[in-house]
Order: structure tokens, then sequence, then C-alpha cells
């Protein structure tokens, strides 16, 4: 094979529950996650030399160890015992760096699958889904994709089971300056909501339950209209970081927005929409005022999958 092309989409964040701490200091999360048609792309040729070797158009992004793409080619190298296995890989890059949307662990995760491929190693999804959780919190979910119930630190995975992705429209938005540090949000929030934290099993089964059966899953089946997204980050962030605040006020002025929220720990934002149509008119509309803030704006839809091959 000379040459293989991966997708690597972008998730957003339609519900994050913290319920508290696990034994190995992790929060114990209840989330729902989506992936979106926004998506990175990684060219993967395969080499003869053990060397694995990463370029980027963005010169802000690591291209050494430090970077996911590289970490998942190593363990997977390392898994299959081959050290003569090397790859030249290119990475597009297009979805913003360091958003909430998990572009660093879907790359990852694309270089999972997609060297999986390229080698023909052979490893099955449970296999793949196993050296991923070992890789970051979020790169399970990004190899399957699609909207699905994350528990655990994010890890444990569970389909929603849709017939299809939900019919919205989501306007994405988020200022290129504007950073904010997973750790620290969840520093925050174990300093502001710490007193709230459920400690037992069974408390946290009956949380998960609870979304198992709560309305946003119906609303996302199309039974009932959205509710109010719950992002329990949003809280601690949102008064303390100033582009999170001005962008989601921005977002709450959008006609026919159906709910507005922040992604992860940010700082990225978006509103759903009934429709992509409605999305986009709501770009327009808010168009001048986002380039007057200085925020980045993409319309984006609904998708079923993770990091695909093609």
């Amino acid at each position: 094979m000379a040459e293989l092309l991966v997708s690597a989409p972008a998730k957003i964040n339609l519900h994050l529950e913290v319920l508290g701490l696990r034994p190995d200091g992790f929060h114990e999360l209840a989330m729902v996650m989506q992936t979106l048609d926004l998506a990175d792309q990684l060219r993967l040729r395969p080499t003869a030399d053990g060397r694995i070797s990463l370029s980027c158009q963005r010169s802000d992004l690591p291209t050494d160890g430090s970077n996911l793409v590289v970490k998942a080619a190593e363990l997977l190298k390392a898994r299959v015992g081959l050290p003569e296995l090397g790859a030249s890989i290119e990475l597009e890059k297009r979805i913003p760096i360091g958003a909430g949307l998990a572009g660093g662990s879907s790359d990852g995760a694309a270089a999972l699958v997609g060297l999986n491929a390229l080698w023909g190693c052979g490893f099955t999804r449970e296999q793949l889904l196993e050296m991923a959780a070992q890789l970051g919190s979020d790169m399970p979910f990004c190899i399957d994709g699609g909207t699905q119930l994350c528990f655990g630190r994010g890890e444990v995975l569970e389909p929603v089971g849709l017939a299809a992705p939900p019919a919205l429209g989501v306007l994405l938005i988020k200022h290129p300056e504007a950073s904010v540090s997973t750790p620290w949000a969840y520093g925050r929030c174990r300093e502001q909501r710490g007193d709230f934290y459920l400690s037992r099993e069974a408390d946290f089964e009956q949380r998960r339950q609870a979304l198992r059966q709560g309305p946003l899953l119906e609303a996302l089946a199309g039974q009932r209209p959205l509710v109010p997204l719950r992002n329990d980050l949003q809280g601690v962030v949102e008064p303390e970081v100033a582009s999170v605040r001005e962008g989601l006020a921005l977002l709450r002025q959008a006609s026919d927005a159906l709910v507005v929220a922040m992604s992860g720990s940010g700082p990225s934002l978006f509103a759903l929409f009934a429709d992509v149509t409605g999305a986009e008119a709501a770009r327009q509309q808010l168009q001048p005022a986002l380039t007057a803030a200085g925020f980045e704006a993409w319309v984006c839809r609904c998708t079923s999958s993770g990091a695909t091959l093609g």
C-alpha cells in the first residue's frame, strides 16, 4: 500500500457531568459526545527504516514524540513487535488546536486506525480501543465516533443506538488566542464543587442511568425538543475566561438557536440549530460581531463515525 488517507473528526460534548473522584485521581464522568464533519486529515506512507516522521502545515504544533500521532504509532509498532516498521505522516490540521474538540486525540486515534491498516497489523477494534485508552481519555471515543455515552474518565463507551446522526446544525466558534488548561478546569471544579462529589459506585451508576433514560437522548432521537445542555466545567470556566463569556453571549444572540454551550473544558463554544441551514443563517447574522471580537466560526453537521479510512 503506497499511501493511505485517514479522517480525524472533531467532537463536542453534549453533556459533561463531573460525578466525583476515582481512586486513580481522575474524575469520574458521565458524558454524551458527538462527532462533527470538521476533521483533520492524515496522509500515511510506509517506510522500511523504522522511523516515524510527522509533518504538519501548522508550525505551532509539535511534531516530535510529544504528539499523540507519534505516540500512537510507536505504541502500535511496539505492540506488533516489528521495529523495522516506519511511516511518513502528513497531518493537515483543520480542527483548531487546544480547543476542547479532541483534535489531538482524534489525530492519535486516526494514526492507530490508519497504521493498523497500512502496516497490516490485523488488530481488532477492541484491541485498538484498549491501546487508545492508554494514550488518552477521549481517544477510544475518537476511534468509534458517532453519538455515544462516555463514562469512567471518558474511555468507557456506550453507543446511543440512533438510526442516524442527529439532524442538527452546529455553529462552532473559538477565539484563536484563547486557551483553557484542562487540569486547571478540573481543579477549579473540584475546589468549587468538591463538596457535592459522589463517592460510591452505586451513586455513580444512578447518575449514569439517569443520563441513559433522560430527556437529552430522547431529544437527539427526535422524540422531543432539546433541553438545555449540562457542562459542569462551563460553570467554573465561564466566569473566569473572558473569551468564553463573550463568545457565549454572542451565540445567545443567534436567531433560532436551540441551545448554547461550551465543549469540554473549552474554550470552544457552540450553538445547536434545527438544521444546517439555520446554523449557516446564524453565522451570517453574527459574522460582523464575531469578526469584530476576533472569533473564528465553522458550520458543522453531526456524523456517525470516528477515525475513517479513505
